[in-house]
């Protein structure tokens, strides 16, 4: 399945039904007076958070959707039926804004949540509800009021705890596939990952954290080079970054220290704030240095980056180093936002297939 993460649809509430204009005429009751009924209420548009979905493709197919309206009264004080509310499914993660004026509506964050975003229109008065003392005959209703109409823009926004950043061939895909049971395509080229790919790194029965890895950035992404920035917008809601660098990179490619400041100038260009955000780095590829060469590289990035924070050394194709990568992010985590304990892990193979879009 092709992985789509923004969409534009309209969704168009039901009309309130109008009120009816009726008077009472039976057998020897000549004058029965006003038993004119109210309409209906007209039907919402609710969004509502599906676990099961994880891509806004489905909207490619389909862009209007409409509430029912409501039924007009009717005599002998008959109300109209109400609409049925619309209720649209979409994945856990989605954000809607007001297409026409930008505003935020709103965020759909846990399954089940609902979410409206167009209210059905206010049912009719009939002329049942205009008599009184003075106005014995009322002739009045009033029509339904209209329900909203809306542009929507969805756009999807990945739910994990750790993003991954990086050059293309940083080996951002091969980490992901090393330490979840995620199997994004990796090759020896660049732009092998199109779609962003979650996997759930499980470090032990009960403890677990979902790791984000998006295609790869160049420099001049934020002005539309490469793939652009648009994946960009996955890490928003992640806790931690893990910046991967290519620490043996091939002769002509850019160097340790180069890779880094590329990453920050486009994190930085980016029109929402990461540049701000946790980030670790880890260097990537070390099974290509010994040991001397890997602590020299090592020791320069620090002292040329003036960097302070966590640093890693890991091989994603061979596996070394990953085991205390994990075990620290875990660690990080947890002390950040305690978990309970009893919280089951979420399905690994349910989680890692549904961003297989290439199969």
């Amino acid at each position: 399945m092709k992985f789509v993460d923004e969409a534009m649809i309209r969704v168009e509430a039901g009309d309130g039904g109008a009120g009816c204009v009726s008077f009472r005429r039976e057998k020897f009751i000549p004058k029965g007076g006003p038993d004119g009924g109210d309409g209906g209420d007209g039907g919402s548009v609710y969004l509502l958070g599906d676990s099961g979905l994880n891509t806004l493709v489905d909207f490619r197919h389909k862009r209007v959707h409409r509430a029912e309206r409501g039924r007009a009264g009717m005599g002998r004080n008959m109300t109209g039926r109400s609409g049925e509310n619309l209720i649209i499914p979409v994945p856990v993660g989605t954000r809607v804004r007001d297409e026409e004026t930008g505003e935020l509506l709103g965020e759909v964050l846990q399954p089940d949540e609902q979410l409206l975003v167009a209210r059905g229109g206010f049912h009719g008065i009939g002329n049942a509800r205009y008599k009184s003392s003075t106005n014995r005959a009322p002739r009045q209703s009033t029509p339904g009021t209209r329900g909203d109409k809306r542009a929507l823009m969805l756009e999807l926004i990945l739910l994990a705890d750790v993003g991954l950043l990086g050059l293309p061939n940083a080996g951002k895909s091969s980490l992901i596939q090393r330490i979840s049971s995620a199997r994004p395509k990796v090759a020896d080229y660049p732009f092998t990952t199109l779609y962003p790919n979650l996997g759930v790194v499980r470090v032990s029965e009960r403890r677990h954290f979902v790791m984000a890895d998006i295609p790869g950035l160049i420099s001049g992404a934020s002005d539309g080079a490469g793939l652009g920035i648009r994946f960009l917008k996955h890490l928003e809601r992640t806790r931690l970054l893990l910046h991967l660098v290519d620490i043996a990179p091939l002769p002509h490619a850019p160097s340790p220290v180069e890779q880094v400041r590329t990453i920050e100038q486009e994190l930085g260009a980016f029109e929402r704030d990461l540049s701000g955000r946790e980030r670790w780095l880890v260097l990537n590829k070390i099974d290509l240095l010994d040991d001397d060469a890997l602590a020299e590289a090592r020791d320069q990035l620090r002292q040329t980056l003036d960097w302070l924070g966590p640093l890693f050394c890991i091989s994603a194709a061979t596996g070394a180093g990953t085991a205390e990568l994990t075990a620290a992010l875990m660690q990080h985590l947890e002390h950040r936002q305690p978990e309970p304990a009893d919280t089951p892990a979420p399905d690994s193979d349910q989680a890692d297939d549904s961003w297989h879009p290439l199969g």
